[in-house]
């Protein structure tokens, strides 16, 4: 336990003096490796080999296909299929903003990517009705959080991975939670501009705009029809979805909206290169680092104290949200659930608590993690869109969190609200 105490004091060390998280969670390992005798060289081996995995392959994928859409007019689509479907009355624009990120969400399994989507578009026309511009900017970053809470999400996929769990399972249980986080946030903006009324009311619900509004987004709309409907009936993997959700997007990118030119398919692909290779070199550290963490068996020694606390898993799934609350300030979204899955699932599970229902209590605590400073990386991305100050941002965005750490306690109270949807496709756990 000494030797991980050092190494927990170096990450804790480079943490706060704003190191790269990757670059973190690296020299920690490696740190623990010379401590524990471990040849480096074994370093490399475990992250080349974590990596080696296919279901891992479709983290690029849609990554992608999510820079497809955004550049291809889905998107844009998408957001104004949820006008039309939300009408105007006051505080409208920032539900269409919610509802847009869940349907962007649907497709592209990333919530930066969403945020950069949505709030591209929505965010200035908020403005333009008298939202203040924090206010739409904080929405919008906990609004994106949705992106990894509906699927196909790039963090579900990690911790099915680590967990040894079903895709489609923890996909299929996701739906409910990330509606929950949508109802939440809707609720929190609808009492804010009930108290500070915008000028979005003016135009009526109209069946006329709203079947027009289908017409034009129809193929947006087919696509997550097409990738979530595939992985259910059992037509193609997770995996195999993304490579259809990229030929997909890019076929109505090209030839149906015709909003992508060739000349800029090698810089979406190169776009999405950048983000992946920041991606994985975080994902290979981190699960070097989660394994350095069963070698010196640390998750045995963790669950040996949680038990001499408390054997209520009710009480050890609370003070987990809590926990993950906190760290989430620090910590990127794929390193918590590479992390807390070795650390916290083995004890749980010995106390009947469901895989998925942990799962699912640990994804929407990143999504939460993903808004709160400093290192929250939804707040960045929308500060580059408002080009605010990140303080100003934060003061707006704490209702909108509460809401979902609600949320996250309504998993650990009603876990069926996590495994209804599971359980009617005769999953038992």
């Amino acid at each position: 336990m000494q030797a991980f105490g050092i190494v927990m004091a170096i990450f804790l060390v480079l943490i706060f003096l704003g190191m790269p998280i990757a670059a973190t969670i690296g020299i920690a390992t490696m740190a623990g490796f010379m401590a524990a005798d471990i040849g480096i060289i074994q370093l490399t081996q475990i992250c080349f080999t974590g990596l080696n995995n296919f279901t891992y392959i479709a983290i690029p994928l849609f990554i992608l296909a999510g820079l497809i859409m955004e550049r291809g007019g889905i998107s844009r689509r998408l957001v104004d299929f949820c006008g039309a479907l939300v009408g105007s009355h006051n505080g409208s624009l920032g539900v269409i903003t919610i509802l847009a990120c869940t349907f962007f969400g649907a497709v592209c399994g990333s919530a930066p990517a969403t945020c950069a989507a949505i709030g591209s578009m929505m965010i200035p026309s908020m403005v333009k009705k008298g939202y203040d511009i924090n206010y739409a900017g904080g929405l919008t970053s906990c609004a994106g959080s949705i992106g990894i809470l509906i699927p196909p999400s790039i963090p579900m996929i990690i911790y099915a991975v680590t967990a040894e769990i079903s895709v489609s399972d923890i996909f299929l249980a996701g739906f409910a939670p990330g509606i929950l986080v949508a109802i939440g946030l809707i609720i929190v903006n609808a009492v804010h501009c009930r108290r500070h009324p915008p000028q979005d009311g003016n135009q009526k619900f109209s069946l006329t705009v709203l079947a027009a509004s289908f017409k034009e987004a129809f193929w947006a709309l087919l696509s997550p029809v097409i990738i979530l409907g595939g992985i259910y009936a059992g037509i193609f993997t997770a995996t195999e979805a993304a490579v259809v959700a990229v030929i997909y997007s890019l076929v109505v990118g090209l030839f149906i909206y015709k909003e992508i030119r060739f000349s800029e398919v090698y810089t979406i692909f190169a776009n999405a290169t950048i983000t992946t290779g920041s991606t994985l070199l975080l994902l290979g550290f981190a699960t070097a680092f989660a394994r350095y963490l069963t070698m010196k068996n640390i998750p045995a020694l963790v669950g040996e104290a949680i038990l001499a606390v408390t054997n209520n898993p009710t009480v050890i799934l609370v003070l987990f949200v809590i926990m993950i609350f906190f760290t989430g300030m620090f910590l990127e979204t794929a390193s918590q659930v590479l992390i807390y899955t070795p650390l916290f699932l083995p004890v749980l599970r010995t106390l009947g608590v469901d895989p998925l229902v942990f799962g699912l209590i640990l994804v929407v605590g990143t999504a939460i993690g993903q808004v709160t400073p400093p290192v929250g990386l939804n707040l960045f991305v929308i500060k580059g869109i408002t080009k605010t100050t990140l303080v100003d941002l934060s003061k707006h965005i704490w209702w909108f969190l509460f809401s979902m750490v609600i949320v996250d306690l309504i998993l650990v109270f009603l876990p069926d609200v996590v495994l209804f949807l599971p359980r009617l496709t005769g999953y038992i756990g």
